[in-house]
């Protein structure tokens, strides 16, 4: 069966997934930004944080593989462009480089990491949030479920990297990088709408495996499975996110 990736329509990603952005503001906290720094946004999205990064007076360079999502910031005026965060070609000229909820798409988790201190200046900054170790597991396990019911491979459906902290800890170590911080966060994170939303926002390397009729029958049976273990009493859903935040360095 042909591979198939996720894909990224930017006005529904706002729509279903504009938390992400808005919970990243610890991981801005954390990099500390300076005026005049030279920042590389390592899979920007639609630039919601890279303008927050501008505003406070960074020279920010936005990276991310979707060109629909990199066209977005382009038309809020930020500098960006189309580059996979496994395949990046910047010589150290970065004082940080900064990654919201992106480097758990990237599966080539050394290729990121050879690119991110290729991009560094000595002494430089790299900064980031992924999903850790268990992240939106009960969500994972029925997306899982559902297609393998269906005849579809899991394993080669599933596009996530979710290291535990002491494994990436010790690849950021292998690249010589000093870790300064490294922290897994359980963040059960309520939904705009129902699980239907996010299945359609990040839902896609499962789901698009299967034609039409057999993607609603997955869908429904997932928003089934998953009804009483993330729908609160209020009737909201709640996503089982965990999340690993860290900061590193490179050596001066």
């Amino acid at each position: 069966m042909t591979a198939v990736t996720q894909t990224w329509d930017p006005d529904r990603y706002r729509k279903n997934a504009g938390f992400v952005a808005e919970l990243g503001m610890p991981v801005v906290d954390l990099l500390a930004p300076k005026p005049g720094e030279r920042i590389l946004d390592l899979g920007c999205g639609d630039g919601a944080l890279t303008q927050k990064l501008v505003a406070l007076g960074c020279n920010v360079k936005a990276v991310d593989a979707s060109p629909d999502q990199i066209r977005k910031a382009q038309e809020e005026g930020l500098d960006a462009e189309v580059m996979n965060g496994q395949d990046l070609t910047f010589g150290p000229e970065f004082d940080a480089v900064f990654s919201n909820a992106a480097l758990h798409w990237m599966t080539g988790a050394d290729a990121v990491l050879a690119g991110v201190k290729r991009a560094l200046k000595p002494g430089g900054r790299f900064v980031a949030e992924l999903g850790g170790a268990g992240n939106v597991q009960t969500i994972r396990t029925a997306l899982r479920v559902a297609v393998a019911a269906r005849g579809v491979d899991p394993d080669s459906a599933d596009p996530w990297y979710f290291p535990t902290p002491e494994s990436y800890r010790a690849k950021l170590e292998s690249y010589g990088f000093s870790v300064a911080h490294m922290e897994l966060i359980p963040r059960p994170t309520p939904l705009p709408g129902d699980i239907d939303g996010w299945l359609a926002s990040f839902g896609d390397s499962f789901l698009m495996r299967l034609d039409i009729a057999q993607r609603d029958e997955a869908i429904s049976q997932i928003r089934d499975s998953l009804r009483p273990m993330l729908v609160n009493e209020d009737g909201i859903w709640v996503a089982d996110y965990v999340r690993l935040r860290f900061a590193a360095t490179v050596p001066v």
